[in-house]
């Protein structure tokens, strides 16, 4: 290969492969045989003149010259797509893909919805939408933003803290009317619990009375899920009592199919947070759709927006 010439297409691969140490999951991501991102990685090589990546059988990782060329290769690409938005800026049209990952119950709920309302005004943007409760590493995932709801501190990534869940105690009534309507946290140790055992402390609830006293309740019960939405339909089903996110039952409460518990008490808040890819943050199309989420977010059942 000629050494004056290393096209974009060349350097986008040797990029995604750098991320994500797989040529494979790169072959699959670019929707290419893994050969052809092979030889461009070949290529590469051939044409800069050194091995830019060490291959095992298990992993592909960065050279010492890989990894100075690689944030080399960062800035470029992101000039190119940059300079791709102000071209398009001239026609008042935004363009492109943003990948978002979201905890997956706020996103099939809420997120959706907004999502779709957003592209409905842009609708030359494509939203790429990844639902997972897991932790992700972003950059090596290709996603430009997150929605967390846990406390977050990576330093890594811009953070933009949108406010906090509130939850609340909740059951069906038919439920209430075998078992009985607990009125004091203590009484909830009689029934049966429906919590997410992935959530650290959810065999426990600490639920705080008006006057600032704190009650540590154990929450035990013989159905626990590890996603949201299965504890929606146990709660709605009458399999016992959930400390649910008010967002998660907001409808079923207007509808009557659920009820709230202990209404003068309150459940510790949960953080909710967007993460950001700093290279990422200055393309118009994912500052568009960061703009518009900070926004719509903030007016959802149960989110108290943080103090600006």
């Amino acid at each position: 290969m000629d050494r004056s010439f290393v096209s974009l297409e060349h350097t986008r691969s040797f990029v995604r492969v750098a991320e994500r140490g797989s040529l494979s999951a790169v072959a699959r991501e670019l929707n290419v045989g893994q050969s052809t991102v092979s030889r461009h990685l070949q290529e590469l090589e051939e044409a800069v003149g050194v091995p830019l990546l060490s291959r095992t059988t298990r992993r592909v990782t960065l050279t010492d010259e890989g990894s100075r060329y690689y944030e080399n290769c960062l800035q470029i690409l992101r000039l190119v797509e940059q300079a791709g938005d102000e071209a398009r800026a001239t026609r008042s049209a935004a363009a492109g893909t943003v990948r978002l990952s979201c905890t997956a119950a706020f996103g099939i709920l809420h997120i959706t919805r907004l999502i779709f309302a957003f592209q409905d005004r842009y609708p030359e943007i494509a939203v790429d939408l990844g639902l997972t409760d897991e932790r992700i590493d972003l950059v090596r995932e290709g996603v430009d933003i997150a929605l967390r709801l846990a406390p977050l501190a990576d330093s890594a990534m811009k953070l933009r803290a949108l406010g906090h869940s509130h939850r609340i105690l909740v059951a069906n009534p038919d439920y209430l009317a075998r078992r009985g309507t607990p009125t004091t946290p203590e009484a909830l140790a009689g029934h049966e619990a429906i919590r997410m055992p992935n959530v650290a402390g959810s065999e426990v609830l600490i639920l705080q009375a008006p006057d600032g006293t704190q009650h540590r309740v154990p929450f035990v019960g013989r159905f626990r899920a590890n996603h949201g939405l299965a504890v929606r339909e146990a709660v709605l089903a009458g399999r016992g009592i959930a400390a649910a996110h008010h967002w998660l039952v907001d409808d079923l409460m207007r509808s009557g199919r659920l009820v709230p518990l202990l209404a003068d008490y309150t459940l510790p808040s949960v953080p909710l947070n967007m993460l950001i890819v700093p290279e990422r943050a200055g393309i118009a199309r994912v500052r568009l759709l960061i703009d518009e989420l900070v926004a719509e977010i903030s007016r959802l059942p149960g989110i108290r927006p943080t103090a600006t």
